[in-house]
């Protein structure tokens, strides 16, 4: 019997036709063709044509989550000891709920729990009150945050039958990536819910996609229940996916907006006021005690505003280099940049290409 070898350039999905038979094997399928009588062995592989190196994707990445949480630190300290800074009132609300998830040992691991998105103490149990809600249960896609708390978000999403999109990690390697159960191969919806699972089971995704989102489950340090104001960790990742996908028409402003938290991240102070023009608010809070209706009135963001988009940040990522240059193709008109700002080194692999 001949074996004939194809490497494939990214996770795929093979289908069953009349002339040919697959047996999924993780990310090997082999597939035998009645016409030719012989087999073909198709390995996913990345996009330089090698086989994931797993160990070395997952140090690489912790490591530049390291380095940005270092560099974040920084910035944080900076902005609460300048007066005039306006985003210090962000910061020491972030540092105040980082340090009580730690002191009351709300948090869970990896800690500690600074400058990340924290997971905590009831994450799961958060996660089982979000699958039960009528939004949920009715989706067909759901966008969810790659983040530790928020990993039975995505399991739960699977093994419901659902499709999933997720983010690629600060959008550093890419865009966005979909994952369906039915395209896993068996025993593996566990680790396809993890940042090396969805490298090696995701399908990439680009602008051109057309796919309807209709349920956005984001990641979040302080949320106000009264309100739907909402805290990341201070990057600002949510609001550019959230504005790429509205670019997209996946989205619009009817398409929920769900976090699941402690009940410890529960605020009062944040100033509406003071948030700025793309701050995603949520109408939906879970907690592991409570289900929690905000019936939000901030305005959703329409897009990107590329007049609050730094020459920094927009050099760190690929697809919005593409997106501001595709947008100045189609209408003729230069876009604007906003205000120069000191970052994080975490995205500089992104800059390739």
């Amino acid at each position: 019997m001949d074996l004939h070898a194809l490497r494939l350039s990214h996770p795929f999905l093979i289908l069953n036709n009349t002339n040919t038979n697959a047996l999924s094997l993780r990310n090997t399928i082999l597939g035998f063709n009645r016409r030719s009588r012989r087999w073909l062995k198709l390995e996913a592989t990345n996009t330089n044509g090698a086989a994931l190196d797993e160990a070395a994707f997952e140090a690489e990445r912790l490591a530049l989550d390291a380095e940005a949480r270092s560099a974040m630190a920084q910035q944080g300290q900076a902005s609460i000891s300048d007066s005039n800074d306006p985003k210090a009132w962000k910061w020491i609300i972030r540092k105040r709920i980082w340090d009580s998830m730690e002191a009351h040992n709300f948090a869970q691991n990896p800690r500690p729990v600074h400058h990340r998105i924290p997971n905590f103490v009831g994450a799961s149990s958060a996660a089982d009150k979000m699958r039960l809600l009528d939004v949920f249960q009715a989706a067909q896609c759901v966008k969810v945050n790659p983040d530790s708390p928020q990993k039975q978000v995505r399991f739960l999403t699977l093994s419901d039958g659902k499709k999933l999109l997720t983010p690629q990690p600060r959008l550093r390697t890419g865009f966005f990536s979909i994952l369906e159960s039915n395209m896993l191969p068996p025993g593996t919806i566990k680790e396809a819910c993890t940042s090396v699972g969805v490298a090696k089971h995701g399908r990439p995704i680009g602008l051109d996609e057309k796919i309807k989102v209709d349920v956005i489950v984001i990641g979040s340090v302080a949320v106000d229940p009264k309100t739907g104001a909402r805290l990341g960790k201070g990057e600002g990742f949510a609001e550019l996916e959230y504005g790429m996908l509205r670019y997209m028409g996946a989205i619009d402003d009817s398409t929920p907006v769900v976090t699941s938290v402690h009940d410890c991240q529960l605020v009062d102070d944040i100033p509406v006021e003071k948030l700025l023009i793309h701050d995603v608010p949520v109408d939906i809070i879970c907690t592991p005690t409570q289900v929690i209706f905000t019936n939000t009135s901030i305005p959703k963001p329409q897009g990107i505003y590329w007049d609050k988009l730094s020459p920094e940040k927009l050099g760190q990522i690929r697809i919005l280099r593409e997106l501001k240059k595709r947008i100045e193709r189609e209408t003729g008109q230069k876009l604007p940049t906003g205000p120069s700002e000191k970052l994080p080194p975490t995205a500089r692999r992104g800059q390739r290409g």
